[in-house]
């Protein structure tokens, strides 16, 4: 199973950002974190600050995966044409979130693209990716997809 996870925004930032709200793991922690826990799946892990970079993965991804995590960060809540471009793949998406957004400021509670994507998780910090893996492998095999 190849899946690919995007990361928006200010988390490269991770392990040193906020970490009583995002954790202390990085970027890099996470990918080791669930190469370690999902051996049989294939991950790339991509990043971007900008979101046309982001809308290229999104739109490129199809034939090259399975499934997409995203945590899109702050385009989460602003940013319409990320949402299209999950809209327009017919691909598993499932957002994720490190912090619980309903425990946040009031801005936080729109998320324009969650509406695009299967399902979301919010508040389980680096968690959040493994239970999306985790329900994401658990759809394809019902599926039959490997």
């Amino acid at each position: 199973m190849k899946i690919l996870v995007i990361n928006g925004p200010n988390l490269n930032l991770l392990g040193k950002r906020e970490q009583s709200i995002y954790g202390k793991l990085s970027l890099k922690d996470i990918e080791k974190k669930l190469k370690a826990e999902f051996k049989d799946s294939t991950f790339e892990f991509f990043q971007s600050n900008h979101e046309g970079e982001i809308i290229d993965k999104i739109q490129n991804a199809e034939d090259k995966f399975n499934a997409i995590v995203i945590n899109p960060g702050g385009f989460a809540h602003s940013s319409v044409a990320i949402r299209d471009a999950l809209v327009e793949i017919k691909l598993i998406k499932i957002e994720v979130h490190l912090s619980n957004l309903a425990k946040r400021e009031n801005f936080r509670q729109n998320l324009i693209t969650a509406s695009a994507c299967y399902g979301y998780i919010s508040g389980f910090k680096e968690e959040s990716y493994s239970a999306a893996v985790h329900l994401i492998e658990k759809y394809l095999k019902v599926k039959g997809i490997n």
